[in-house]
């Protein structure tokens, strides 16, 4: 049974969301988003706040970019594991926007023969998996092995996209998982939902999220990254100049996984959306069509302060009116 939601200790629970890792990394965002992209050379990509993947508008469609480094640590523990990952992050990436992907390539840098084989073999494994083919990259064979990396760029297309910054008030916050899995790696809190599932599953899956897109069901959405799905959320509202009232007791969730667990869990398949109430029926029936996890959680405030509820009580996870998480926002607040 889950926890009684009652019993939630709230105050310390935004104690620890707040201090997690996987949301603090986020912070020098802001430094390299103000050189690179608005002090940088001018482009011909849609602007970016918060994004996924870059946009760029190509004939009647739009080609989407996104590239993701894995760390350091699960590539020393788990190098199979990693490579694997590398491509499911890149892949999610594009699918968050409404797009499909067409090809990656990557850096590769490891000087352990074995290291590296497990790393290539997790890589080709994720490819096979989620039917994204690797088309080419660099490789440093001569990197210490407790020093390797990995990253990996990917290419997609899209008839329609979603974007992280068009949240608005209103909209209902809707989480999608898939809760038929298990927990992941032992590096890092993640929750694996892709293991044990055919090419084919993971596909018709994904697919949910261009077809929202294309029918116009929704215009915001991110994957769930390792900032944690309430982390995930709070960033699109930061990115949208919004806030939002997210309802504990709302969440989706596995039997016997304690709750903090599965806040601070990065997910393999996992989806925030801002949409329209008249649309909201609609978004919850695509997902629970192909098996999956799907509810309002919340609602979009104009407001810009993300606030978490249970059945007792409130408490503020962030204010925007006076701290930021990227520093990336269509709507800048003084502070």
């Amino acid at each position: 049974m889950r926890d009684n939601m009652s019993d939630i200790d709230l105050h310390g629970l935004v104690k620890l969301l707040r201090a997690y890792p996987g949301l603090q990394r986020k912070a020098p965002i802001a430094e390299v988003f103000r050189q690179l992209v608005l002090e940088g050379v001018p482009g011909p990509q849609l602007p970016n706040y918060g994004d996924d993947a870059a946009v760029i508008s190509y004939g009647e469609r739009y080609l989407l970019m996104a590239c993701d480094g894995i760390m350091t640590g699960l590539l020393i523990n788990e190098p199979y594991a990693a490579g694997k990952a590398s491509v499911m992050v890149t892949v999610n990436d594009i699918y968050s926007m409404g797009g499909r992907p067409l090809a990656m390539v990557n850096v590769l840098a490891s000087g352990d023969d074995e290291q590296r084989a497990q790393v290539v073999a997790g890589i080709a494994k994720g490819c096979r998996k989620l039917g994204v083919p690797m088309v080419g990259g660099h490789l440093h064979p001569d990197a210490p092995a407790d020093q390797p990396a990995l990253s990996v760029a990917i290419l997609g297309e899209a008839k329609a996209v979603l974007r992280s910054h068009l949240a608005k008030p209103g909209d209902a916050l809707v989480l999608a998982v898939d809760l038929r899995g298990r927990p992941g790696c032992r590096s890092v809190k993640s929750w694996d939902a892709n293991s044990g599932k055919t090419p084919q599953e993971l596909r018709e899956r994904l697919e949910i999220m261009p077809l929202i897109a294309e029918e116009g069901l929704a215009l915001a959405a991110k994957d769930v990254s390792n900032a944690g799905l309430l982390g995930t959320a709070a960033i699109m509202m930061e990115n949208s100049g919004a806030g939002a009232e997210i309802d504990l007791a709302a969440l989706p969730r596995p039997e016997g996984l304690a709750l903090q667990d599965w806040l601070l869990s990065f997910m393999s398949y996992g989806f925030v959306l801002a949409v329209e109430p008249r649309n909201c029926s609609q978004v919850l029936g695509l997902f629970s069509q192909r098996g999956l996890s799907a509810a309002a959680i919340g609602e979009v405030t104009a407001e810009p302060v993300v606030r978490l509820r249970d059945w007792a009580a409130s408490e503020t996870l962030f204010d925007f009116t006076r701290e930021a998480i990227t520093g990336i926002s269509c709507r800048p607040f003084k502070s």
